[in-house]
């Protein structure tokens, strides 16, 4: 795992979340095992376990008992709508709180946005 993402059980998390949000895990899909995601990354499966329930705790995964984790129905949505606030607050207050202060008006952001798009 990235030793700059934090701690292992988050970034356990955000994988299965950004999997989930990619379309790579489908809503009603099984998710990895405890067992697995700790052998692929080589920790220990509590560790596994942790980000796995902070998934269960958000409502993104359910338990099926002696079946395994799945993809909670709503789950992509929610993970949406969570990022783009997310999104907002991280990015584009402090965009629009610079762009303020430098004098810059909204449809003059707006197409420095437009110019610069396909850069990225």
């Amino acid at each position: 795992m990235n030793e700059d993402g934090g701690p292992i059980f988050r970034q356990i998390a955000a994988q299965v979340e950004n999997a989930i949000v990619d379309g790579s895990l489908p809503e009603e899909s099984q998710a990895p095992s405890t067992n697995e995601l700790a052998a692929f990354h080589r920790i220990n499966p509590a560790t596994a376990a942790k980000g796995l329930n902070r998934l269960v705790d958000a409502g993104v995964l359910h338990k099926r008992r002696g079946v395994g984790m799945f993809v909670s129905p709503g789950a992509r949505d929610r993970l949406l709508a969570r990022r783009r606030t997310e999104f907002a607050h991280q990015y584009v207050v402090p965009l629009l709180t610079e762009a303020a202060k430098l004098g810059i008006s909204g449809p003059e952001l707006a197409a420095m946005i437009e110019e610069r798009k396909d850069q990225a």
